[in-house]
């Protein structure tokens, strides 16, 4: 079997071309793909070909791990799928002949049915932000218990994760977290939330500061800001070394944390939230393309800041 494919050919250079599938085994699933997401952070850096060493880094590569279709078939050993289900796949490693680093980036996919998320079929392309919540949940669990959340008071970056950490925030319950952002742009469409310029903000009593930004030289702006014992949580992918300038972090016994890849038990309850009202979803996809502009849509994503997040919509 066959299928298209967006392939990074080498840095700045892509094809939508045809590949051969890996054969389903037996608890696989084949997934006609409607909609793949485009993400601002590491595939940003794969386009770029700056993407630090990474296991599995080759060109040429499929990319995506944000995609949402529908089961089409079903190994003889599936027991929690059915033909016709809805679902999201974070990637596949299906594809012959290229790295799937993601591999999700296709008209057709072929995973273990263990990878599959079921949804609810009327969350259409919002469903492709599955991974990127989940992430954002991780913020609150990373380095604690999974039931022993740590909700940030500011959030550095209103892209769409920054946008997803402060909803999620609100939605939980807790105090509404202030937003910093400097790009005229994007300081609107808060839901519940404050956000202002970092120049235009005199408060230097945050307990938890969360950077999204992937700006390196955060720490120095963001440690002044912090009580005692406070922390950052560093959310973004960064292409250079961070640093910081120790006296004002000694001075506060500041504490920085690395919140990495979601692990299951973020999924879960970031499921949870999709299915239920109180997580807004609207608003976050601005950008729709078809899979033939490819190579518009990619530099769209990576070059407009009105763009929060594009989709690559497979559908004939």
């Amino acid at each position: 079997m066959n299928a298209k494919a967006i392939v990074f050919e080498a840095p700045l250079s892509l094809q939508v071309r045809e590949l051969a599938l890996a054969p389903m085994g037996p608890t696989d699933i084949t997934v006609a793909v409607d909609f793949s997401g485009i993400s601002t952070g590491t595939e940003r850096l794969l386009w770029e070909g700056t993407m630090p060493p990474f296991p599995g880094l080759a060109y040429p590569l499929v990319p995506g791990y944000e995609t949402v279709g529908r089961v089409v078939a079903i190994g003889n050993d599936v027991s929690t799928l059915a033909v016709g289900d809805t679902v999201f796949l974070p990637g596949s490693y299906a594809f012959q002949g290229v790295q799937n680093l993601f591999g999700g980036a296709g008209e057709r996919l072929v995973a273990p049915q263990d990878r599959a998320v079921k949804l609810d079929s009327t969350l259409g392309a919002n469903g492709i932000l599955l991974a990127l919540a989940a992430t954002a949940h991780h913020v609150f669990t990373s380095g604690h218990s999974p039931t022993q959340l740590v909700y940030p008071d500011l959030i550095i970056g209103h892209g769409i994760m920054g946008r997803l950490l402060a909803r999620m925030v609100v939605a939980a319950g807790q105090p509404a977290p202030v937003v910093w952002e400097t790009q005229p742009i994007r300081q609107s469409g808060a839901v519940g939330y404050t956000v202002t310029h970092p120049d235009d903000d005199p408060r230097k009593d945050y307990r938890c500061i969360c950077d999204v930004s992937g700006d390196a030289a955060i720490l120095n702006r963001v440690i002044p800001k912090m009580v005692a014992g406070g922390e950052v949580i560093l959310a973004g992918f960064y292409k250079q070394d961070l640093s910081f300038a120790y006296a004002p972090a000694f001075m506060r016994e500041a504490r920085i944390r690395v919140a990495a890849q979601w692990q299951k038990h973020d999924l879960d309850a970031v499921v949870a939230m999709f299915h239920g009202d109180g997580l807004s979803l609207e608003g976050l996809i601005t950008h729709t393309e078809k899979a033939t502009r490819a190579q518009h849509a990619y530099e769209v994503a990576f070059g407009d800041p009105a763009c929060l997040k594009m989709v690559i919509d497979w559908r004939s």
